[in-house]
C-alpha cells in the first residue's frame, strides 16, 4: 500500500502542534487576591485566556502558561470602575482625541461612565462607533444628559417646554436607552437644567427607568439647600421607580461645613424605605466647574452674545454682581479667594491663581466687589475653568466612611502641560488607597476595592465586570497597598499615581511596570436597554 507522506507527516504533527498551544494567555502567580466582594484577601493565582477570566485558585498549574506575571508582594484586584467621568471633551480634552486615557490607566481604572452632570453626546450610537473605531485603552459605558437633551429641543433656554418638546426629549432618552446608555443624568445646577422643573425631570427619568436604568444627578445646589436637593434626587428616584446615584457627594460653603450628617441621613432613610439610593465622592475638599456657576442662573441663560449682553447692560450688572455678593455671604467667604483658574483661554498667565490674586495683578482695589467685576470681565471673554477650595476635610471623611460610596474623578482626560486641572483627574483612587485607607483607616483595603469595583458594577449593571471570577471580563489591577500614591497636586497636577504595576483591560496589559504599554484594548460597554 503506497503511504501519503504529505498526509501522514500532517497527522503526526497535530499532537505536537495540540500540545505546544499555551492553555492559558497569561497567568498571575502569588498574589495577595482581593476579589471585589470586600471579603478578606487571600493568596492565589489568576489565569485569563481570550480576555476572560479562566480560574481564580490557591494555585494553578503554571504549564502552558504564554506568560506569568509573578505579583509576589502585591495585590490583585479588579480593574476600577470610575462611575463619574468626562470623557466627551472640554477644555482638557476627551477620550476620541486621546484615546489612551493614560490619566486614568495610571489610577487603576479601567471602565469609565461617562456621560454625567447632565453633559452627554445625544446620539449614543454615534459615540460608541467612534470609540470603537479609534480605539480606547479602557472601558466606556455612558450616560444621556439631561442639559444636552434639552438644549437639543429647547436651547438655552429659562423656560418650560411645551407638550411636543417634552414629547421629544423623551423620545431622545428611550433611543439613547436603547442605543445602550446605562441610565439618565442631570446637572441641575447648570445651564438648562437649572431651568427644569421637576416634573420634566421625573418624566425623563421614567423613560430612562422603561429600560432599566440609572438616575445619576449633580443635584440642584450642594451649599445653603443642600438638603431639599438631596430630596428632590430621591424624590425622582421614588416617582420614577428606578435607583439613584447622587453624584459627588459633597457639602460646600464654610456655612454648610458639618451638613454632612443631615445630607447622609436622608440617603440612609431613602434606603430604609426601598429605594436603592447610593452616592459617589472623590477625595478632596475642592471642587471644578466653571466660572458661570458664580453668576445666577438667569444671568449665563441663552447663548455667549446673550451672557455678553447681559453684563454689558449696567443696570443688570449691577443686579447680578448684588446676586454673586449675596451668595458668597451665605457662604461665609469674605471674597473670591477660594475660586482658583484651571484653564483660561484669554489669558493663560491667570491659571492657577485666585480671583483675588488676579483682581490684584489687574490693579483694582481688594474686596468681592471688584472681585466680582472681574469674573464678569472674564465671562465676557469666554469664561474659564475653576477649581473651588469650598469644602471641610471633616465633611469629606464622614462622607468617605459611607458603605454605599463609590469612588469618582469626576474628570476627563487632561491634556498634559495644558492649564492646572483638578488633581482628581490624575489621583482619586491613589488618594482613596494612600490617604483614607493607608493612612488614616477610613475603611479597610479589602472595602476600599469593593466600593471602587463590584459596588458601582452592580449599580449601573455591567453584569461581567467588577468581580474577580471564572467567565468575568479580565479587567485587572495588580498594586502594591503599601507604596500606591496620588502624586497630583493642585499645584502641580499633571502627575500620575505612582504603585500600580500592571493594569489589564479585557485581558491586555495596558500599564506594565509604570509605563503604557499603547495597548488599547477598551470596548463600549452597553446599557441593559440595548436592543441592537
Amino acid at each position: 500500500m503506497k503511504i501519503n507522506k504529505t498526509l501522514l507527516c500532517t497527522l503526526l504533527l497535530v499532537p505536537v502542534l495540540a500540545i505546544s498551544q499555551p492553555s492559558v494567555d497569561l497567568l498571575i502567580r502569588h498574589a495577595r487576591i482581593i476579589d471585589g466582594t470586600g471579603n478578606p484577601w487571600f493568596y492565589g493565582d489568576i489565569s485569563i485566556k481570550a480576555g476572560r477570566i479562566r480560574e481564580v485558585s490557591r494555585h494553578i498549574d503554571s504549564a502552558g502558561a504564554a506568560r506569568i506575571i509573578d505579583a509576589h508582594g502585591l495585590v490583585a484586584a479588579p480593574g476600577f470602575i470610575d462611575v463619574h467621568t468626562h470623557l466627551e471633551g472640554g477644555l482638557f480634552g476627551g477620550i476620541l482625541g486621546h484615546p489612551t486615557a493614560d490619566n486614568f490607566l495610571f489610577d487603576g481604572v479601567t471602565t469609565a461612565i461617562t456621560g454625567n452632570c447632565g453633559g452627554s453626546q445625544t446620539d449614543i450610537a454615534a459615540f460608541f462607533h467612534q470609540l470603537d473605531s479609534v480605539k480606547v485603552s479602557l472601558n466606556v459605558a455612558t450616560l444621556i444628559g439631561h442639559g444636552s437633551v434639552r438644549e437639543a429641543v429647547m436651547g438655552r433656554d429659562d423656560r418650560q417646554p411645551t407638550p411636543e418638546e417634552t414629547r421629544r426629549m423623551e423620545a431622545m432618552v428611550e433611543q439613547g436607552m436603547r442605543d445602550g446608555a446605562v441610565g439618565l443624568s442631570t446637572g441641575l445646577i447648570y445651564v438648562p437644567g437649572t431651568f427644569a422643573h421637576t416634573e420634566e425631570v421625573v418624566g425623563l427619568a421614567r423613560a430612562a427607568a422603561r429600560y432599566h436604568g440609572v438616575y445619576a444627578s449633580h443635584i440642584r445646589n450642594e451649599e445653603s439647600q443642600v438638603t431639599q436637593a438631596v430630596e428632590e434626587a430621591i424624590n425622582v428616584g421614588r416617582m420614577a421607580s428606578m435607583g439613584v446615584e447622587i453624584s459627588h457627594f459633597k457639602v460646600g460653603g464654610k456655612a454648610n461645613w458639618g451638613r454632612s450628617h443631615e445630607t447622609l441621613a436622608l440617603v440612609e432613610q431613602a434606603r430604609k424605605e426601598g429605594i436603592d439610593v447610593t452616592i459617589d465622592q472623590y477625595p478632596y475638599t475642592a471642587s471644578s466647574t466653571n466660572l458661570g456657576a458664580r453668576l445666577p442662573s438667569w444671568a449665563i441663560a441663552g447663548t455667549q452674545d446673550s451672557i455678553v449682553s447681559r453684563i454689558s447692560n449696567p443696570a443688570i450688572r449691577k443686579k447680578i454682581i448684588s446676586g454673586m455678593l449675596a451668595e458668597i455671604r451665605r457662604y461665609q467667604f469674605p471674597d473670591f479667594s477660594f475660586a482658583v483658574v484651571a484653564s483660561y483661554g484669554a489669558d493663560s498667565t491667570f491659571n492657577g491663581k485666585s480671583i483675588t490674586q488676579i483682581n490684584r495683578l489687574l490693579g483694582r482695589r481688594a474686596g468681592a466687589r471688584q472681585e466680582a467685576e472681574t469674573i464678569l470681565d472674564m465671562m465676557v471673554k469666554g469664561g474659564a475653568q475653576m477649581v473651588y477650595h469650598s469644602m471641610n476635610e471633616k465633611d469629606v471623611t464622614y462622607i468617605m466612611s459611607y458603605p454605599f460610596n463609590m469612588a469618582a474623578s469626576d474628570a476627563g482626560v487632561p491634556v498634559q502641560g495644558k492649564g492646572m486641572p483638578h488633581p482628581r483627574a490624575y489621583g482619586t483612587n491613589a488618594r482613596i488607597l494612600g490617604r483614607y485607607v493607608r493612612e488614616l483607616h477610613v475603611m479597610g483595603l479589602e472595602e476600599a476595592v469593593r466600593r471602587m469595583s463590584s459596588l458601582p458594577a452592580q449599580k449601573f449593571q455591567l453584569t461581567d465586570r467588577g468581580l474577580l471570577r471564572p467567565g468575568y471580563a479580565a479587567d485587572l489591577v495588580i498594586f502594591d497597598p503599601e507604596l500606591v500614591t496620588d502624586r497630583a497636586t493642585f499645584e502641580n497636577p499633571h502627575q500620575f499615581s505612582t504603585g500600580f504595576s500592571y493594569v489589564l483591560v479585557n485581558g491586555q496589559v495596558v500599564i506594565e511596570q509604570g509605563k503604557h504599554t499603547g495597548v488599547r484594548s477598551g470596548t463600549p460597554l452597553y446599557g441593559p436597554g440595548y436592543s441592537h
